[in-house]
């Protein structure tokens, strides 16, 4: 029987890749490159949205 895995939507910011290594041009002594690494903050670095909670209808 196969196993179904749960659907979570990629987040529309960064279309699921969620972390960026941008390089700041210094090089550290052994020769490479110092890089910052950066998140999305729309999914904070996961790369998937939480789907938003279903809205509660009052009355009929």
């Amino acid at each position: 029987m196969p196993q179904h895995t749960q659907n979570t939507p990629v987040c529309r910011d960064c279309d699921g890749f969620a972390t960026a290594a941008i390089t700041t041009g210094t090089r550290h002594r052994d020769g490479t490159r110092a890089t910052l690494r950066v998140d999305c903050p729309a999914c904070k670095g996961t790369g998937h949205t939480v789907p938003a909670p279903a809205l509660a209808q009052a009355g009929r």
